[in-house]
């Protein structure tokens, strides 16, 4: 069974950091891609960061130059670490996984991020 356990969220200042992790469990972590979401009051869930299948990494524009995302191998879990925050910020943001060898998806818990002005 898969599953995916987010930590990291919470309340913090504009300007402040925060670093999300997402530990994986059920998969074999080389054989799956996994990436963070994000979905604000009212918008539609959106990517913010991923992995490429070549192994460098995409970020959505809103977030460029200010979060990173990164993995550890030996632990199975990704991060995002997110720097200058905005109050735009504000979000759930969701881990997500798909497993390449079933081509299914699955999701996290959600962590709440919220970025006070």
């Amino acid at each position: 069974q898969v599953q995916l356990v987010e930590s990291g969220g919470g309340l913090v200042q504009a300007g402040g950091s925060l670093r999300l992790s997402c530990a994986l469990s059920g998969s074999i972590f080389s054989s799956t891609a996994m990436d963070w979401f994000r979905q604000a009051p009212g918008k539609l869930r959106e990517l913010v960061a991923a992995f490429t299948s070549r192994g460098s990494t995409n970020y959505a524009d809103s977030v460029k130059g200010r979060f990173t995302i990164s993995r550890d191998n030996a632990k199975n879990t990704i991060y995002l670490q997110m720097n200058s925050l905005k109050p735009e910020d504000t979000a759930v943001y969701y881990c997500h996984a798909l497993v390449l060898t079933t081509a299914r998806n699955y999701w996290g818990q959600g962590t709440q991020v919220t970025v006070s002005s």
